[in-house]
């Protein structure tokens, strides 16, 4: 259906949004209608027919339950309409808005967004109303797929689902997961996707990166600005400027690392090092860590307020073991690959390979899987990949009972050394540390990891 034609019924409790959605479709639509209440929608639908629904996630109405949004959409299609839905949804409300999908809506919009992007949203609801076999979330992200990004698993698809939606705002992301699960890749898609896709995509190990280092790597620095400076240097931030920064290993970093990275994402500036001029700067920002949200929020870690900055919405990628049914996928995608790259016949994944594949635990996660494939490839003889042309890492640990045994023994150990240590030192992490030859921040995961 043309927009032209359509007629547009828009639901939300915020006036603004309702005098902005006016204003931009009263020239692209047929007729559109707002409304501030939901409850008047029964008498709304009875009276006129609508083509589409915009729909808030949340009013404060008297169904006061936190996805209101989602009643709403039932009663939508309760009341007999045939109307296309598109929810509207802040960033904390990803969840649900991916759910009511799966509950009948045909999209969601997150708020605020460009209006570009919400007229072309509503132009392909229009065009797709009525087709009651929507494209699946790989399908619709044909512009990200031909990287290792692949999965059926519906936790992969609800990951896909939000990379389409979030990826065209500004808001700032943090990636969660096990190392070898994919955030970069997922930090990649998100970049691709965005408008800032025509400009640099800059990736920084920050977890890497020394006390010393951290401010001329991010802030950049001036000529003779310290021994080793012998010419001026932009860091990554004005680097990235109008495009995607990439943070990875963000949960590594020490709280003075992270008071400086604050003031920046506030100020939306960096001074070089040896200057006092600020440098305007205007980055999308993705955070990745492998360290869980929980251990995060512990203040005496890393710092809330800097949580809340780089978390606006947040995406937690599963591991592999957990996505059984994407392990096949995944190796058959791999073996093509590497057969490609050293010149093997196309290559099959046997009986028996794909039972090994199946039966095994993958600690190393995708990237584990990944490295299995291509020494198998490189190994095989003939066109078939068996369960022998498998092995798996031995660097990671297959956890026997004994082992198990073995490591709640040595856990019992440590635990109690550290606890030594740290009354020796009157509670000084610092000193605690030095003398058990950690960093600050590995200690900190051990008296998490223990309950200290």
């Amino acid at each position: 259906m043309n927009l032209k034609h359509a007629s547009i019924l828009v639901i939300d409790d915020d006036q603004d949004v309702l005098t902005a959605v006016r204003l931009l479709l009263k020239t692209e639509a047929a007729t559109v209608v707002t409304e501030k209440n939901p409850e008047n929608l029964r008498w709304l639908l009875s009276k006129q027919s609508f083509d589409l629904i915009m729909l808030d996630m949340n009013f404060n109405s008297s169904v006061n339950t936190g996805n209101e949004g989602l009643y709403w959409l039932k009663k939508i299609k309760e009341f007999g309409s045939d109307a296309a839905v598109i929810m509207i949804t802040a960033y904390g409300d990803i969840e649900l808005a991916v759910r009511s999908l799966k509950e009948g809506a045909a999209d969601f919009m997150v708020k605020p967004w460009h209006n570009e992007r919400l007229i072309s949203t509503i132009k392909e609801t229009l065009k797709n109303k009525g087709n009651n076999q929507p494209k699946s979330a790989i399908e619709n992200s044909d512009s990200i797929i031909g990287t290792e990004l692949l999965g059926n698993a519906e936790v992969m698809q609800d990951i896909f689902h939000k990379i389409n939606k979030i990826a065209p705002t500004d808001a700032n992301i943090l990636i969660l997961g096990e190392n070898g699960t994919g955030k970069d890749l997922i930090a990649k898609a998100m970049h691709q996707l965005s408008l800032r896709a025509n400009k640099p995509f800059i990736k920084v190990d920050v977890g890497a990166l020394t006390e010393t280092l951290f401010e001329s790597e991010l802030f950049g620095h001036k000529k003779g600005a310290f021994t080793d400076a012998r010419e001026d240097r932009a860091g990554r931030f004005e680097a990235a400027n109008g495009g995607t920064l990439f943070l990875d290993e963000i949960g590594n970093i020490s709280l003075q690392q992270q008071a400086k990275l604050l003031t920046v994402l506030q100020n939306r500036q960096v001074t070089r090092l040896g200057t006092n001029q600020p440098v305007p700067v205007d980055i999308r920002l993705i955070c990745a860590t492998n360290v869980p949200l929980s251990e995060l929020a512990n203040e005496n870690r890393f710092r809330k307020d800097l949580i809340y900055r780089i978390n606006t919405v947040e995406i937690t990628v599963p591991p592999l073991r957990k996505r059984q049914e994407d392990i096949v996928i995944l190796a058959k995608h791999f073996s093509k690959i590497y057969a490609s790259k050293y010149l093997k016949p196309s290559l099959v994944l046997g009986a028996s390979a794909i039972e090994k594949l199946k039966q095994y635990h993958y600690p190393g996660n995708v990237r584990e899987l990944q490295y299995t494939i291509e020494r198998a490839v490189i190994m095989a003889d003939g066109d078939e990949l068996t369960g022998a042309d498998l092995i798996f890492s031995p660097i990671e640990s297959t956890g026997s009972p004994a082992e198990e045994q073995d490591e709640l023994n040595l856990s019992a150990i440590e635990k109690n050394a550290i606890l030594r240590v740290i009354e020796k030192h009157n509670g000084n992490i610092t000193k605690a540390a030095k003398e058990l030859g950690l960093t600050r921040t590995a200690l900190y995961r051990r008296l998490s990891k223990y309950d200290i």
